[in-house]
């Protein structure tokens, strides 16, 4: 039976350059939940982990507040924050839904975000980060499909959160939940048209 890995597990009391993995005080650590791969100190993540990249999109929910610095609860297992200053001040509310951007990774467990806005109203559901480029697809086609063929605003995480607002929240969610399941599947383009179409 596999090994499961957790962030933050050792893997090599030496550092070691591997996918997935951090180096800190000269030792090589997990940056994701996964197996041990066949070399013993990579990581294979399990399906739908998300690792996080400087630049990318993100959708979250405020979970704390203190002196200006909030925590995000991005439905990961990093610790992400908005921090504000002495020239940059934010104002969210606990159960606010943010979009913002990572802007730095501090240890490889710690996302700093930027450009934090709030998403007023709508709702968030969760997908798999894996399957949000189908989602997204090709020039963004797919997803302004189902956003033009329900009449809804919809954001999309890298981290896996997707929020939608007006429209037919109802059969939007469906689509998108389909697209989760049927990523694998060819012509799934075609499929979700006629979905949003017929409705």
């Amino acid at each position: 039976m596999q090994e499961v890995i957790y962030p933050g597990d050792l893997l090599s009391e030496t550092p070691i350059r591997a996918p997935n993995s951090y180096i800190e005080n000269g030792k090589t650590y997990s940056m994701v939940l996964g197996f041990k791969d066949s070399s013993g100190t990579g990581i294979i993540p399990f399906e739908g982990g998300w690792t996080p990249k400087v630049e990318e999109t993100v959708i979250g929910v405020i979970s704390s507040e203190r002196n200006n610095v909030y925590e995000v609860d991005l439905g990961s297992h990093y610790r992400s924050l908005i921090i504000g200053g002495k020239y940059e001040r934010f104002s969210f509310r606990l159960g606010d839904i943010v979009e913002a951007t990572v802007k730095d990774i501090e240890d490889g467990r710690t996302i700093i975000l930027s450009y934090p806005k709030a998403l007023q109203g709508g709702t968030v559901i969760s997908i798999k980060p894996s399957k949000i480029p189908r989602l997204i697809g090709k020039n963004n086609t797919m997803i302004n499909q189902i956003s033009q063929g329900t009449s809804s605003k919809i954001s999309v995480g890298m981290n896996g959160m997707v929020w939608i607002k007006d429209g037919n929240i109802a059969l939007a969610t469906a689509a998108i939940l389909r697209i989760e399941e049927e990523a694998h599947v060819s012509g799934l383009t075609g499929r979700i048209k006629e979905m949003v179409e017929k409705r």
